[in-house]
C-alpha cells in the first residue's frame, strides 16, 4: 500500500497529540502505554488502517447526519471521561453542612490535580454519573475489572483547613431507599431499638467484650434492614470510587491529635483558627413575635437551617449573624447548643470507652501510614473499619484475643493515611464525628471555583445567585 505524503497540518497535529500522549504516559508511569504511539502515528500520518471506516459510504458521499451526531457524542463522552479522571469534574453542594462557606445549590469545579488524580478503581463506567442512572436507578458502572488504588502526582497534598471532596467512607454499603443516617449507624440503631423492645432475644447471652456485643446488635439490625426492603430498599455494595461524593473541611491530618472542647477545635493541644463562616446552632426565644421570612432573609438563614417550635427556635448562625440577631428587641434569649461529653455513646466510635459528644470530642490521634497502634479490647471499635473495610483484612475476637487475618494480634500498622473531616455548619453536618476517619484512597479533589449557584429556597429567576458566579473557593 502506497503511503501518501502527509500534509503540514497533519504533521503539526500529530506532533501536538504525540507530545501530550508521551507526557501523559510519563505522568501515569506505565510505560507499556507508549505502545499506543504507533496508533496515533497511523491516525494522523500513515493512515494505513481506515479508523473512520464506519462513517464511509460506498459512493463516497457525506455520511448521514445521525452518524455525525453519534461520532460527536462518542468523542464528547470519551473527552469528558478523560477530563473527569485527570483534570476536574463538576460537583453540586446538596446539603447545608458547609454553610455559609459553601451554599446549597453551589455547582463547583473540583480539581483532580490539586492532590493528584486517583486512577479509576472501576474503570468501565458511564461518564457524568457517579453510581446509578437517574430515573431507571440501575448501576452506571461494572464491577469488573477492578484496579488497585493508585494516585498520580499532583500539585500538592491535602493540608489542614482545605475543603475536600471525597467518597463517603460508610457508603460502601447502602440501603437504596434509606441513605441517612449511613448503613452502619442505621443497623446499629435498628438493632438497639429491636433489642430494647424485645429483650428476650438476648436469651441471657453474656458478651465477653463490647466488640462482641456490637457484632450481635449489628446482626439484629442488619437482618431488620434486609427483611424490610419496602422501607430501606435493596442493600447495595459500592466500590470506593462509586460511593457518593461528600464535601467537608479537613481539620486534622495524619498524625494530628484532634480534640473539640466546648465547640472549639484543638489540634495538637493548640486552638485551631475558626473559619470565617463557621456556624453553630442556637436556641432562640422571642417575646411571642413570630420570626418571618424578612427576618431570615436579613440574617441569611436558609430553610434547612431553621427549626420552629412556637416562640422557640433552633437556628444555625455565624458569629456575624448572631450579633445581628441580638440587636432585635423581640428576641429575649439566645443560647448556643452544646452537647456535653457523657457515656451514652453519641458519636464515633459509639463506645462506652470513648464518652465523647459532638461538641466535646477526643483527644484522638489521626492514623498515619506506617505508624503502629496497640490494639486492646477497649479501642478495637475505633480501628475496626480501618482494619477490615479500608485496608482489606479480616478481624475476629475469640476469648478476648484479637485475630487479624486469622493470626493473634496485639498491634496494627496502618497501610494508608487518614484524615478527619468536619462541616463548617458544625451542628448540622454528618461528618467524621459520626462515621470516623477518612481514608486517603477516598480523596477525590479540591473545589476551586463556583461556576453556578442556585438558591433552593427561591423560584426562578430569583434563585440565581449572580454574586457567587466564578467565585474562587478558599480555605477560609
Amino acid at each position: 500500500m502506497k503511503i501518501q505524503k502527509p500534509t503540514k497540518a497533519a504533521v503539526i497535529k500529530f506532533s501536538i497529540v504525540a507530545l501530550i500522549f508521551i507526557l501523559t504516559v510519563i505522568w501515569i508511569g506505565n510505560y507499556w502505554l507508549i505502545l499506543g504511539l504507533p496508533i496515533i502515528f497511523d491516525i494522523y500520518i500513515s493512515k494505513i488502517i481506515p479508523w473512520n471506516f464506519w462513517k464511509r459510504t460506498k459512493d463516497g458521499k457525506k455520511p448521514a447526519a445521525w452518524i455525525e451526531w453519534v461520532d460527536a457524542l462518542i468523542f464528547a463522552l470519551v473527552a469528558v471521561y478523560i477530563i473527569n479522571i485527570f483534570l476536574f469534574q463538576n460537583y453540586k453542594i446538596p446539603t447545608s453542612s458547609l454553610e455559609k462557606t459553601m451554599l446549597v445549590g453551589d455547582h463547583l469545579f473540583v480539581s483532580k490535580v490539586s492532590f493528584g488524580p486517583r486512577m479509576p478503581i472501576t474503570p468501565i463506567a458511564f461518564p457524568l454519573v457517579q453510581n446509578a442512572f437517574p430515573i431507571i436507578n440501575t448501576k452506571s458502572y461494572t464491577d469488573r475489572p477492578t484496579w488497585k488504588y493508585r494516585r498520580l502526582k499532583g500539585f500538592g497534598n491535602v493540608e489542614r483547613e482545605d475543603i475536600v471532596v471525597f467518597n463517603f467512607p460508610p457508603g460502601d454499603t447502602v440501603p437504596f431507599l434509606y441513605t441517612n443516617p449511613d448503613y452502619y449507624n442505621t443497623i446499629r440503631e435498628q438493632g438497639e431499638a429491636i433489642l430494647s423492645r424485645n429483650p428476650e432475644l438476648l436469651n441471657g447471652t453474656q458478651f465477653l467484650s463490647e466488640y462482641e456485643e456490637r457484632q450481635f446488635v449489628n446482626s439484629v439490625g442488619r437482618n431488620a434492614v434486609k427483611d424490610n426492603e419496602a422501607v430501606f430498599g435493596k442493600v447495595l455494595y459500592r466500590p470506593v470510587d462509586r460511593r457518593d461524593n461528600y464535601v467537608k473541611r479537613c481539620v486534622a491530618l495524619p498524625g494530628d491529635v484532634f480534640e473539640v472542647r466546648h465547640n472549639q477545635i484543638y489540634i495538637n493541644g493548640t486552638a485551631s483558627p475558626n473559619p470565617e463562616y463557621l456556624q453553630h446552632c442556637y436556641y432562640v426565644v422571642t417575646d411571642g413575635t413570630l420570626l418571618n421570612d424578612r427576618f431570615y432573609e436579613r440574617l441569611g438563614i436558609s430553610k434547612a437551617d431553621r427549626e420552629i417550635y412556637g416562640n422557640y427556635y433552633r437556628l444555625a448562625m455565624t458569629n456575624e449573624m448572631l450579633e445581628t440577631a441580638k440587636t432585635f428587641s423581640f428576641i429575649k434569649n439566645i443560647q448556643v447548643e452544646e452537647h456535653p461529653a457523657d457515656s451514652s455513646a453519641q458519636v464515633f466510635p459509639y463506645s462506652k470507652y470513648f464518652p465523647w459528644s459532638r461538641d466535646n470530642y477526643g483527644p484522638l490521634t489521626i492514623p498515619a501510614k506506617g505508624t503502629t497502634v496497640d490494639l486492646t479490647m477497649e479501642n478495637i471499635l475505633l480501628y475496626e473499619r480501618i482494619i477490615t473495610s479500608y485496608e482489606g483484612n479480616t478481624l475476629a475476637i475469640k476469648n478476648n484475643v484479637i485475630y487479624i487475618n486469622n493470626k493473634p494480634a496485639t498491634s496494627y500498622t496502618f497501610a494508608m493515611d487518614y484524615y478527619f473531616m468536619l462541616g463548617d455548619n458544625r451542628h448540622k453536618s454528618a461528618d467524621s464525628r459520626y462515621w470516623g476517619f477518612g481514608p486517603e484512597d477516598h480523596i477525590v479533589g479540591r473545589p476551586i471555583l463556583v461556576w453556578l449557584s442556585l438558591d433552593a429556597d427561591k423560584g426562578f429567576p430569583a434563585n440565581i445567585r449572580w454574586n457567587r458566579f466564578f467565585k474562587m473557593v478558599n480555605k477560609d
